[in-house]
Formats: structure tokens, C-alpha cells, sequence
């Protein structure tokens, strides 16, 4: 059987056994998939692309209140519920609590994808640092926007519903959330490694590569750059919509547009791992995962003085990421052939 197979079967069967083998790290790993996405997704513009950008964070936290609010007000006033106390008034029955979940799910993905292909056509016209900062803005604003809208909490922010009496207890709740946040890493994966097999792109790398090179050849790079902002807001509204249901409480600043946490988070993992490759952002969110969970273990008070210096660490000694750093050590594993006079000049030049 294929190696690659191998593999995949291996880390599928991983997955679906996790919950059982660390059954007291369910939410840690639910939540390793969740940044996966958000991973993989960066990766699609500032990898595959070469356009950083630090927006992707509003998508994330549309998603939450999309997915949150459509559960909500399917059922009841939305406006009642977000009040002081509110929430304790209603009570969603199974059905109601399921059909809500899943329809906002949707609409959390759909939403923020439109929302991206209509910015796109006003920002996508910009590069280098000033596409970036404008990004940086739109996450800054979207936080600032929901904070002043009372519907859904203001600056105090809304609880999603709770998982509903007569069904389980919170075993039944992190499990069913485990699963769902590990189905959407496998579909983000599977769609994005066939996407990259495919013309979408080959004109991705060309438009990172040169871009005014790609357009003088007659490719419309435009309609390529929104199709993958639109592609990495669909899979990131969808794990907004998790995320909120999950912790419960959606906060517009600290929880839902969080740009200096998750918004830096997915940047740093695509990094760490390795931009511009597949399993690069993969396997940086798994390792960031580790290390933030250790640091806000063992480091607390010192969290973040600990991630900036991974963050140095990451720049100065593996700026091409894990995958580069393997790629470049192990050449013929990823099937690249060195002659020896070639092997002995790199050894000499190091």
C-alpha cells in the first residue's frame, strides 16, 4: 500500500481514537483542529499567494455571531435574549437546539464568504504591507462594529445556547463538538490539497512568484486572489461558529475578533511550520498548540513573553519553517535528488 495512505489512515484512525485515549484533553484538542483550519486557511493567501494578510480574523469572528445568532433567533427574540439575564428565559429543546446548530453552521460559512468576495474587490487591488495593514484595520473595525450593536450584546458580548437538558451530559457535549472541529479539519485539508493539484493553484504560486508576469500572460489574477480569500472565509466562518459554541461565550474584542490572539496565532502556525506547503501549516498548529498549552501551564503570568520568544526563535532559526528546515535536511524524502558534489558543497558552505 502506498506510504502516503499509510499515513493518512494512520493519522485518521488518531484522530477518531483521541478523545478516548486523552479523554481530559477533549476541549485542548478540539481546539488544536480549530487552529488547523485557521492554519491552513492564512496559508491560502499568505503561503500559497505571497499576499500577508491579518484579516482572516473577521471572517473567524463572524462566524461566531452568524452561527450563534441564527440558533437564537430561529426560535426566539434574539434582542431579549442578549439582555441582562436573558438567556435564562429560553430553553431550547434537542431539535431546536440541533436544527439551529447546524443551519447557522452553514450560514456561518456562506455569510463571511460573500462578505469576503465584496471587500475583496476593494482591497485585492492593494500589495505588499499595504494590503496587509489594511487587513489589520478591517479586523480592528469588525471588533470595535460589534461591540456597538446592541442585538447582539454590545461591548458585553452574548452566550450561545446551552447544550440542552435530556441528552447526555458534558462527555456526550465535548464529544459531539470534538468530532464535528475534526470533520472540518479533514474537509479543509482534503479540499484544499485538491485545490492545490488543480490550475487554482498553479495560479496562486504564479501570482505569489510574479504577479504582473501572471496578468501579462492573459491569467486574471483578481478573480483568482478573491476566489482564494472567499475559499479561506468559508472554512474560517465555519470554525467561528464552533469556536463560539464551544466556549459558550462570545465576546467581541477578546473572543470573536481576536487579533491579537487568533488573528497572530494563524500567521505564526503557518509560519512555524512552513508557508507555502500543505502539511507546513498542519504540522505548525499542532506544535504551536503544544507550546501555548505548555507556557499557559507552566509559564503563566509569562504566557505571552514565551510565545514572543518562540516567535524569535521561529524568525532566526527556521525562517523557512519546519518543512523547509526538513526539506532542506532530508531532500531526498520529499523526493528531490542531490548528487554528491552538490551535497558536499552545501556541507562545505555550512
Amino acid at each position: 500500500m502506498n506510504q502516503k495512505i499509510i499515513l493518512y489512515l494512520c493519522l485518521l484512525a488518531f484522530g477518531i481514537a483521541a478523545p478516548f485515549l486523552f479523554p481530559a484533553f477533549k476541549l485542548q484538542i478540539s481546539i488544536m483542529w480549530i487552529l488547523v483550519v485557521l492554519s491552513l486557511t492564512w496559508d491560502v493567501q499568505g503561503g500559497q499567494m505571497g499576499y500577508n494578510t491579518f484579516g482572516n480574523i473577521m471572517f473567524f469572528g463572524l462566524g461566531m455571531y452568524i452561527c450563534s445568532s441564527f440558533q437564537i433567533g430561529l426560535f426566539f427574540p434574539l434582542a431579549e435574549w442578549t439582555a441582562s439575564g436573558g438567556e435564562k428565559t429560553f430553553v431550547h429543546t434537542p431539535t431546536q437546539f440541533f436544527q439551529g446548530f447546524f443551519i447557522g453552521l452553514i450560514l456561518a460559512a456562506i455569510i463571511p464568504a460573500i462578505v469576503a468576495a465584496i471587500i475583496g474587490y476593494g482591497i485585492l487591488g492593494l500589495r505588499g504591507h499595504y494590503f496587509a495593514i489594511c487587513t489589520l484595520g478591517l479586523g480592528i473595525a469588525a471588533g470595535e462594529f460589534a461591540g456597538g450593536i446592541e442585538l447582539v450584546g454590545a461591548g458585553q458580548g452574548m452566550t450561545s445556547p446551552p447544550w440542552p437538558k435530556g441528552i447526555g451530559d458534558t462527555e456526550l457535549r465535548s464529544e459531539f463538538f470534538y468530532y464535528i472541529c475534526f470533520l472540518l479539519m479533514v474537509f479543509t485539508f482534503l479540499f484544499l490539497r485538491w485545490a492545490y493539484s488543480t490550475r487554482f493553484g498553479l495560479v496562486l504560486n504564479a501570482i505569489r512568484d510574479n504577479e504582473d508576469k501572471a496578468e501579462a500572460m492573459g491569467i486574471n489574477t483578481m478573480r483568482y486572489k478573491i476566489t482564494g480569500w472567499v475559499v479561506s472565509a468559508f472554512f474560517v466562518g465555519m470554525a467561528g461558529g464552533l469556536m463560539g459554541n464551544m466556549i459558550g461565550y462570545i465576546e467581541p474584542v477578546e473572543t470573536a475578533f481576536a487579533g491579537r490572539t487568533f488573528g497572530v496565532f494563524m500567521v505564526l502556525m503557518a509560519i512555524l511550520g512552513g508557508k507555502g506547503t500543505l502539511w507546513g501549516p498542519v504540522i505548525g498548529a499542532i506544535a504551536f498548540h503544544i507550546f501555548k498549552e505548555g507556557f499557559w501551564t507552566f509559564f503563566l503570568g509569562w504566557q505571552y513573553v514565551a510565545l514572543g520568544a518562540l516567535i524569535v526563535v521561529v524568525v532566526i532559526f527556521f525562517p523557512e519553517g519546519i518543512m523547509g528546515w526538513l526539506r532542506e535536511k532530508y531532500p531526498e524524502r520529499f523526493g528531490e535528488i542531490i548528487d554528491e558534489e552538490d551535497r558536499k558543497a552545501q556541507v562545505e558552505l555550512k
